[in-house]
């Protein structure tokens, strides 16, 4: 489920049954020399998301991405803005990115972290292939978590 008007109708007539939230952490880098690393990161988790939320709808809420820059203070990003995630109805709070960075902080929820994929050059077949395989490569994080 999407943080939409529609999918939060859902989400709450339905609640008790969606007991995941989803972040995703996107890094926008603005010197000319990373820029292009940075939108294909980018890219690379929006799809993850999307293929994530659709494998598990009815059971995880996406939130909209939250951008940073490499300027942003992740450890006081994480103290602040992402502590209120502590304070929410789902039981389960997974934060999904391409930086290593976030995987060092303390947040309130589980860090989910994959190197990123260069996805734009790629015919369709071989990146949904692709994608796939990071799916079932976090798919047992979610279960772990799940289980518990």
């Amino acid at each position: 489920m999407n943080w939409t008007g529609k999918d939060m109708d859902t989400y709450l007539s339905q609640k008790e049954y969606i007991d995941t939230l989803v972040i995703p952490l996107v890094k926008i880098e603005l010197k000319l020399d990373n820029m292009k690393a940075s939108a294909s990161s980018a890219e690379f988790i929006m799809h993850l998301s999307s293929l994530i939320e659709t494998q598990f709808k009815g059971r995880m809420m996406f939130v909209p991405p939250f951008s940073y820059s490499s300027a942003t203070d992740l450890p006081s990003m994480a103290k602040t803005t992402l502590l209120e995630f502590s304070d929410t109805p789902f039981k389960h709070v997974f934060f999904l990115t391409t930086d290593h960075a976030w995987s060092t902080l303390k947040l309130p929820g589980q860090v989910i972290w994959m190197p990123s994929i260069p996805l734009e050059s790629m015919e369709a077949s071989l990146r949904q292939s692709i994608l796939e395989d990071q799916l079932r490569q976090v798919l047992p994080k979610f279960i772990e978590k799940w289980s518990v």
